[in-house]
């Protein structure tokens, strides 16, 4: 069972083999197979002998300094280190003879003569190798004395907020400078000095917090001593016990070990045995997981009649009347259609399930959407039309094995980054990379990484220049002829290859478009076509746009004519956002679709959920997001009953969505913080962290993974529960004792997840990936091997057209957006970590050009303004951006980034076009004053503020 697991998991030395080739030998007596390729400390561990090692560990090759893993072998002379030598047909192994023994404890003491006798003290007493190797080889006493040359005076370096630096502690095994360089990829650490002056050092640079140093944690967990600790350890002492959960941050879905004392959180770490994440993990999962007990959390019920008015706390029961009395009231006045509702990707799947069953069911309308419909809707659309299901097709294994890697409208390294680690390391063995993007993410030059094409197109070009590369395949004749025969539909293929052929699609067409020249265009599709398996990754730089869905059809259409469909390697890959965006889109959260994507005008379908539910279903899509904007603004959408979502901040233009806002009689909304929506709310209910709750999240890669409860709601109910609390007072009981039972229903109604529950989770080693049913009952790794979804794979044409949101006299810069590695989406969760310290504001990157021409500096305040209002930052002049482009995050209200960002959307979706934007920028002179007030001002207030901002500002 993986409810509760043991503190320190297994770890055999050095990585698994994944040769085929398999090989006998003998350790200690005892036959063995393995492998070839294996170590023979491997070899030993799987069968249960356990060699000494201090500088061996799974997660790193093997490196063989520490001297304690030495073996005697049949036949061969001296004392080979079993961290390095790889088993042979036949080897006879001994690992415990007298001489060894003498060995490694005249090697352990050696190790001791230079550390701090200060176990009884130490942070890791009780969880240390060094101590425990001490033990292992029977060390009993020093020879040696602690008076000559050492390094126990060594500076402890606490700069790092979440683990410090212990130098004195230091064996210098270099387990932390290979974590960083094979696990993380950062190269951050290095050792300096030689022989006895060797040092761990953090580059060229003083301390961790100044240096390269991501704070993943993967040194962290690397380190065999005390030298590298979390904070929270050094303060709460050891954890007792340990819960696997999945982290609630991005669409990686890592898996975690929640190490507790009692209910308390000691620290998270990466599971070793979690399939997203391989044991890996970034600074957010890792570290930034205090807000979950923050100050700020909100635990008491609260209602209010009119959103001027101070909030009141009430008891559940009064909360949950109250609102429910409203809804009532709302659909008596306005009709049953003047209510609705919206899921939340923050959420489980289970809890998401009963969102959208509340609104169907309780509410009696299709009003409910979920904020995919502002970043991913676009890769639903796109990829039913063209392969037939909604969701990515491969594992984040499968980049391990591709050779050509297109990363277009995305950056991983910081909004994906355990994923990011994962490429980096195969871009290291050799694999080419084609980037994609108006700006110079890190992919595109970084330590032992260079894209061999980086194509820096115009914002909002991407389906011109996608089309323009399916150009050179299908006139150059790289077009995979047998894939496409065999699998798609030939007449819309035709039709295709013939548009795309057309001279006005051409690279030398499209380099007007895009701004990239056209032998870049051609050079780098003839890469892709040509250089062997072929993956493509992307995200919400592809989605956010007019023509996001034509942009993930184009992608497909690549896909296809390239034959990079149904193996391992290839593919097409959406980078989800969110930690549940691919769980809320499955289950169900559209208008117009109930869970596993079959719509509601199905009259078959929509028979399977009125008999379960025991009541009748609209057959009509109901309202959007946007629709329910511009319903309110009209007079007819009056009640929204909003759960983990903040869209008074997230989504685009700001003023409107605050005015539709305001317009609305009753705003019930479900969260842990008081949120820039709760400003317009008029029922507060607590929600719980994800530390609170049991249920499952779907990540990117379409894998259901089991989220555990780890302590009781700080609210005193989980989301799932309150959600049932206000259907029951409704009139619509919803009976279930544990999220287990509301899986079960989603599997009954669910051709997709009829093979899915927690047991079978449980059995599956804790995640499995959907489809799992009859013909997958252990799910299904990657999607369309022998056939695509819907049959035969159909090309689209993908005609570019020109967003309105263009570069004018007045409006010369276009403005994009995206995220930074320490913060997260809208930052409810980051900003109350000590994450702030690296990123504690938004700031507008500005080329040096553009920067010039306006009079802008380093750190100068600006004003941005669009057609629909203005906002204030601080410039950052960086040549990351192209001239022309502006770039910003979105993590901090006060920056009101989405005050200038447009209700512009793409054409089939609805989804916002954030990436799009075309503004000015100035100089301005920002007080202090009205900076410190900011974040003190209501939503209405702010939005008059930053509508006004013309006259608040002084021009310098």
């Amino acid at each position: 069972m993986l409810e509760t697991i043991v503190i320190r998991e297994r770890d055999f030395g050095t990585p698994v083999s994944l040769q085929t080739e398999m090989v006998t030998l003998t350790i200690d007596g005892q036959r063995c197979t393995v492998p070839a390729g294996t170590s023979v400390m491997r070899a030993a561990a799987e069968s249960g002998v356990n060699i000494p090692k201090l500088c061996a560990t799974d997660s790193v090759e093997a490196f063989g300094s520490c001297r304690l893993c030495l073996v005697e072998i049949q036949g061969r002379r001296g004392y080979p280190a079993s961290c390095t030598t790889p088993v042979e047909e036949g080897m006879v192994v001994r690992t415990e003879t007298p001489k060894l023994h003498d060995l490694r404890r005249n090697v352990m003491e050696l190790y001791i003569s230079d550390h701090p006798l200060d176990c009884l003290t130490c942070p890791a007493n009780g969880n240390c190798e060094l101590q425990d190797m001490a033990g292992q080889v029977g060390l009993r006493n020093v020879r040696y004395g602690f008076d000559g040359a050492n390094h126990l005076s060594d500076p402890t370096d606490a700069s790092n907020p979440y683990f410090s630096y212990d130098a004195s502690k230091c064996i210098v095994c270099s387990r932390c400078v290979r974590a960083c360089e094979e696990v993380q990829g950062t190269f951050a650490l290095t050792i300096t000095g030689k022989g006895f002056d060797s040092r761990v050092t953090a580059g060229q640079h003083e301390d961790f917090i100044d240096s390269e140093c991501v704070s993943c944690g993967a040194c962290v967990q690397a380190c065999p001593t005390a030298t590298l600790t979390e904070k929270t350890v050094i303060d709460m002492g050891q954890p007792e016990h340990a819960v696997v959960t999945t982290c609630a941050y991005c669409g990686v879905g890592c898996g975690f070990k929640a190490e507790m004392k009692g209910e308390q959180v000691v620290r998270m770490v990466p599971w070793k045995d979690g399939q997203a994440n391989r044991g890996h993990s970034c600074v957010k999962g890792r570290f930034a997981w205090g807000y979950a007990t923050h100050k700020d959390r909100i635990t008491k019920p609260m209602i209010r009649a009119n959103i001027q008015d101070p909030w009141r706390e009430v008891s559940w029961d009064e909360a949950i009347q109250y609102a429910a009395s409203e809804i009532k009231r709302i659909q008596a006045k306005y009709g049953r259609n003047s209510v609705g509702g919206l899921t939340s990707s923050r959420c489980t799947n289970e809890e998401t399930y009963l969102v959208q069953k509340l609104v169907r069911a309780a509410f009696g309308t299709n009003n409910v959407d979920t904020c995919a419909r502002v970043c991913h809707s676009p890769t639903g659309y796109g990829l039913k039309v063209t392969l037939g299901e909604s969701a990515g097709t491969q594992t984040f294994d499968s980049v391990m094995h591709t050779d050509v890697v297109i990363v277009i409208g995305a950056n991983p390294s910081a909004a994906h980054p355990v994923f990011a680690s994962r490429l980096k390391k195969r871009l290291r063995q050799g694999a080419k990379l084609i980037v994609i993007d108006p700006r110079q993410t890190e992919l595109v030059d970084s330590p032992h990484i260079k894209a061999d094409y980086h194509l820096p197109l115009r914002p909002g070009t991407n389906t011109a220049m996608l089309t323009a590369l399916a150009h050179v395949i299908a006139t150059e004749g790289l077009i995979a002829e047998d894939f496409v025969k065999e699998r798609c539909e030939i007449p819309a293929f035709e039709q295709w290859r013939a548009f795309v052929s057309q001279p006005e699609n051409s690279p030398e067409a499209m380099q007007g478009v895009t701004g990239v020249p056209a032998e870049d265009i051609r050079n780098a599709a003839r890469l892709f076509a040509t250089g062997g398996n072929g993956s493509i990754y992307y995200g919400l730089g592809v989605t956010e746009h007019s023509q996001g869905s034509t942009t993930v059809m184009a992608i497909a259409n690549l896909a296809m004519a390239t034959g990079n469909v149904g193996r391992e390697g290839v593919g097409v890959n959406p980078l989800r956002g969110q930690n549940n965006v691919q769980g809320s889109c499955d289950m169900g959260s559209f208008p117009h679709e109930l869970p596993g994507y079959r719509h509601v005008s199905d009259n078959v379908v929509r028979a399977q959920f009125e008999e379960a539910w025991g009541v009748s279903i609209q057959p009509e899509p109901g309202l959007r997001i946007p629709n329910m904007f511009d319903a309110a603004l009209e007079g007819s959408f009056k009640a929204l009953y909003c759960q983990g979502e903040d869209i008074a901040q997230s989504d685009p233009n700001t003023q409107h969505v605050e005015a539709a806002l305001s317009a609305m009689e009753c705003i019930i909304v479900q969260d842990i913080f008081l949120n820039e929506t709760a400003k317009f709310a008029h029922v507060f209910l607590p929600g719980s962290s994800f530390l609170e709750k049991d249920g499952t999240f779907t990540n990117a890669e379409r894998r259901i993974s089991r989220v555990r409860k780890v302590m009781e709601p700080m609210g005193g109910y989980a989301d799932w529960e309150a959600t049932c609390l206000l259907s029951k007072a409704l009139g619509y009981p919803m009976n279930y004792s544990h999220p287990s039972e509301i899986m079960d229903e989603i599997a009954r109604l669910t051709p997709t997840f009829t093979g899915v529950s927690f047991a079978r989770i449980e059995e599956l080693g804790g995640s499995v990936q959907w489809p799992c049913n009859e013909q997958a009952p252990e799910g299904t790794p990657i999607m369309h091997t022998d056939a695509f979804v819907r049959g035969k794979g159909k090309f689209m044409i993908t005609q570019y057209i020109p967003t309105d949101e263009r570069s004018t006299r007045k409006f010369p810069l276009l403005l994009t957006t995206g995220r930074i590695l320490s913060q997260y989406n809208v930052g409810a969760q980051t900003r109350r970590t000590d994450n702030n310290m690296w990123h504690s504001a938004d700031v507008l990157e500005i080329h040096p050009q553009d920067a010039e021409d306006r009079g802008v500096n380093q750190g100068d305040w600006v004003a941005i303004q669009s057609r629909v209002g203005e906002t204030v930052l601080r410039a950052d002049v960086t040549e990351r951006i192209q001239p022309g482009v502006v770039y910003t995050t979105f993590h901090f209200p006060e920056s009101g980034a989405n005050v200038v960002t447009t209700d512009s959307s793409d054409w089939a979706t609805n989804c916002p076009e954030y990436k799009v934007t075309a503004v000015q920028v100035r100089k301005v002179t920002q007080t202090s004053d009205w900076q410190k007030e900011w974040s003190s001002f209501t939503g209405t207030q702010l939005a008059l503020l930053r509508a006004s901002s013309q006259e608040a500002i002084e021009q310098p």
